[in-house]
């Protein structure tokens, strides 16, 4: 039985979809949605693989490998995941989650690559300064950030989960400072300076002119109706929330597989498309217990639009690292709080199996054997098949049609 995929739907309706949209689709919203038309299919190329023992043969066509192609992120999500299990430390970690109000976001909608960056820089801020404070822990500590712009619908949420440490190195030497166990810092503190600082910036940066807005927040040109939308925000606490500690350094590395390299839908919460309709599983957090499981029917335009939404700024880093994750101080801060703690380096576990995989673009052998479907032996790699994509370059409205 098949499944159903982004690419299916891209497929079926993408060419009509970008036709009654002409001239409202940015560049990179057009080569995500070619990309992910295009992944795992002839256009590309691929590897053609023979088992030695039944003689079964099998192509394996090359992934696009864009950063939002739902079946392209496993393997990605897969080596990084490896490259970060020697970065562990024995000790708690705590989970905290930074979101921004509606009127915010809704700027950030308008200014994506200044306004995300904003949220990804001043929630590492707000935790490195509250770390640091004498009152609550005093110590310099590390975050890994990751930025998801989604709701469960494949609403328009941004926020930003943060994973750290639960202690850090202390201000005037290498000794190891741990939080209080299952408390982190207080959440009331982290919310306030995150909404201080926050404002501050985009005010800072509404000054310099680096805000741009139309349609329905063209208003927001006159800097008293700026002044005015950003005014409820003042006093209104800020989203700010901290889950309990991870049980262990694994439960750490599995809550980051599906989080770091995750989209705004995955393949496998779509249920089907009719043609009209695409139906997918989506949870209510506002509903309790087995009420927050529901299916929702989009039309196919709104459901394209929504996903499309999330196609992040070109050059964006969504994943990032702050304090001792720094990677310009990573290596030396991991070995000084490894001493600290008295703990032996962790040897880097190589993972073959994701380093080039059978959707290798370059004509180079892939680095492991597919087993055989029919027999379970391992396969060989007999020959490359060639693909036929064409140059890049924005597609002309004869060519979508």
């Amino acid at each position: 039985m098949s499944t159903l995929t982004i690419a299916d739907i891209f497929r079926d309706h993408g060419a009509a979809w970008r036709e009654q949209h002409q001239g409202h689709i940015n560049l990179w919203q057009l080569k995500v949605m070619s990309a992910i038309e295009r992944c795992r299919c002839a256009q590309l190329g691929g590897h053609l693989w023979c088992c030695p023992q039944c003689g079964h043969t099998h192509i394996a066509y090359n992934s696009c490998r864009n950063r939002h192609c739902p079946t392209c992120q496993a393997v990605a999500s897969r080596q990084w995941l490896a490259d970060r299990r020697a970065e562990l430390l024995p000790v708690e970690y705590y989970h905290v989650v930074f979101t921004l109000p509606a009127p915010v976001a809704d700027i950030a909608h308008q200014n994506k690559a200044l306004v995300y960056d904003l949220l990804c820089r001043m929630a590492a801020r707000t935790l490195l300064t509250i770390a640091r404070d004498p009152k609550h822990l005093g110590a310099r500590i590390g975050v890994t950030l990751v930025l998801h712009t989604w709701g469960s619908a494949m609403t328009h949420h941004p926020h930003v989960h943060c994973v750290v440490p639960g202690g850090g190195l202390a201000l005037d030497s290498d000794d190891w400072i741990a939080c209080r166990p299952g408390f982190f810092l207080p959440v009331r503190v982290l919310s306030r300076l995150f909404r201080r600082l926050m404002l501050s910036a985009l005010n800072d940066a509404y000054r310099a002119g680096q805000l741009t807005f139309h349609g329905q927040l063209a208003a927001l040109d006159d800097p008293k109706a700026f002044e005015h939308r950003l005014k409820p925000c003042r006093h209104q606490d800020w989203v700010v929330y901290a889950k309990r500690p991870f049980a262990g350094p694994e439960a750490v590395l599995a809550y980051l597989s599906r989080y770091t390299h995750r989209i705004a839908i995955a393949n496998s919460r779509l249920l089907a498309c009719d043609g009209d309709t695409v139906t997918f599983r989506w949870k209510d957090y506002r509903a309790k217990g087995a009420k927050r499981h529901k299916v929702m029917a989009l039309s196919v335009d709104e459901f394209i639009r929504r996903f499309l939404l999330h196609v992040l700024p070109r050059g964006f880093h969504r994943i990032r690292y702050y304090g001792l994750q720094a990677n310009t101080v990573r290596a030396d801060s991991l070995a000084r709080v490894r001493a600290s703690l008295s703990v032996a380096p962790t040897e880097p576990v190589s993972n073959g199996n994701t380093a080039r995989s059978d959707h290798d673009e370059s004509g180079s052998a892939p680095t492991y054997s597919l087993p055989c479907p029919c027999c379970g032996t391992p396969m060989v790699r007999i020959g490359v098949v060639t693909g036929h994509v064409q140059a890049r370059g924005p597609p002309l409205a004869s060519e979508a049609a």
